[in-house]
């Protein structure tokens, strides 16, 4: 299960007309503490502001359990849903509130998205809330399995080594069945 982060950060911005203006600006991180998701942001914020001094002014723990990226969704919309189970104890119907976040252009799109997107759920949903989010963007845990280094007692089988070794154990294997043969078809002279 992931586990997301709001992030403010502070910065000056350069606006479209030359001018600067200090902004603060929230961010979604996917992390598994909080240190790791002040880490992750000054490595995101290092390429986004470049050059610029920056502050991270706040990390809390976010609400959210999914987020639904599309990608020509400007805007980011947090949405409150309730899901409806019942309770064998008491015998009544009872809601959990869960919110998502949607990537899209409106909030007419962002409704289509959502009930698309959560047509997976069996049981049934109650859309409580939707609102447009303070969050401009959203950094996912994407783990590199290609480059990440193996522990000290594994090591990593390359395809050419494979195939190298397996004609020479083919031919050790045909010399063995070839000298079993011949022992059994040779009659003994006793």
């Amino acid at each position: 299960m992931q586990t997301w982060f709001e992030c403010k950060v502070k910065y000056v911005k350069v606006d479209q007309d030359g001018r600067e203006r200090k902004v603060s600006e929230s961010y979604l991180v996917d992390a598994v503490s909080f240190t790791d998701a002040e880490a992750r942001m000054i490595e995101q914020m290092q390429q986004l502001v470049r050059g610029g001094e920056f502050h991270i002014d706040n990390i809390k723990k976010s609400n959210i359990i999914e987020i639904f990226p599309h990608d020509n969704g400007e805007y980011w919309y947090k949405a409150k849903i309730a899901i409806v189970t019942i309770d064998e104890k008491a015998g009544k119907e009872k809601k959990i509130n869960n919110y998502f976040l949607i990537a899209a252009d409106d909030f007419k799109q962002a409704l289509l998205r959502l009930e698309e997107d959560l047509s997976y759920i069996l049981v049934p949903i109650q859309i409580s809330s939707m609102n447009l989010s303070t969050i401009v963007d959203v950094f996912p845990y994407f783990k590199d399995e290609v480059n990440e280094p193996l522990p000290p007692h594994l090591k990593r089988i390359e395809p050419e080594d494979a195939v190298e070794s397996t004609p020479e154990l083919t031919q050790e294997s045909a010399e063995d069945d070839s000298d079993s043969e011949e022992a059994a078809t040779e009659p003994d002279e006793a």
